[in-house]
């Protein structure tokens, strides 16, 4: 993760542009709307209160409101180009007065105590090192019976990356704290949560993960050259060739997460 708010972001208006042409309008993750639906499947989320952590560039707290009919979804992320592209979007679709977006830089969530009956995370605490931390404070800001639903990217194992893991991570150039499922379900349950539940996902993106990679080599490659420049789009044709290697040997395990704050904390 970033040191400081002020810090140069990882996700700025190339990258943002980039993960759009891939991913679709507004998600900077993998499997769009539909995986979106997946993370939240059997939960309902009308009239509930939302917390989205790396919301990006807005999407996902649009979408938890437009399709699944919660109250209020307030986006947080530590980068402003992306809080700033979730405003623009929030308002063109008229949805400023139940979606908020905060930008703050890392640490301790800029949260009361209790005050979110959901909080969703995609593909983004993977940048958060400090794991136990980082549940303690999602525990802290549920409200009692609240629930912790989110996909995470993570590593197979807790012992040294392999060195095509290593290159693969070298190549996104991003600030990635990767942990396994057996080390995600252990700071949950030590913050707290019960019916921890992990679902891998590593069977689906593998073969989305080709896909991304044959449209970013053929029909993709132009739209996007126009839109970054050939060069970035070629150092993502790389990022993605590593990221195929340890995603087909299993090591690169994205996965699904919910926890349950228990009704009677104490």
């Amino acid at each position: 993760m970033i040191e400081t708010a002020d810090a140069e972001p990882e996700y700025d208006d190339t990258a943002i542009r980039f993960l759009e042409a891939l991913w679709g309008e507004g998600y900077l993750s993998p499997g769009g709307p539909d995986e979106v639906d997946r993370v939240v499947e059997g939960l309902s989320l009308r009239a509930k209160t939302i917390l989205d952590i790396g919301c990006g560039s807005g999407g996902i707290a649009l979408h938890l409101i437009e399709r699944h009919g919660a109250a209020h979804a307030t986006g947080f992320d530590i980068e402003r180009p992306v809080i700033e592209a979730a405003m623009k979007r929030s308002a063109a679709r008229r949805l400023s007065d139940r979606a908020g977006f905060i930008q703050a830089p890392p640490g301790p969530l800029p949260f009361a105590d209790a005050s979110f009956d959901v909080v969703f995370s995609k593909d983004a605490l993977l940048h958060v090192p400090d794991k136990d931390a980082l549940f303690a404070e999602i525990f802290r800001v549920l409200k009692p019976g609240g629930v912790f639903a989110a996909s995470d990217w993570l590593i197979g194992h807790d012992g040294e990356p392999s060195a095509e893991m290593k290159a693969y991570v070298t190549a996104e150039g991003l600030s990635f704290a990767m942990a396994s499922p057996a080390r995600y379900v252990q700071a949950m349950r030590r913050a707290g949560f019960a019916d921890v539940a992990v679902k891998d996902r590593n069977p689906w993106y593998r073969e989305v993960a080709r896909g991304e990679l044959e449209r970013l080599k053929g029909p993709l490659y132009r739209t996007a050259a126009a839109a970054v420049g050939a060069a970035y789009v070629d150092k993502n044709i790389r990022t993605w060739e590593a990221m195929q290697k340890v995603l087909d040997s299993g090591e690169h395990r994205p996965t699904h997460l919910r926890g349950w704050k228990p009704a009677m904390v104490g």
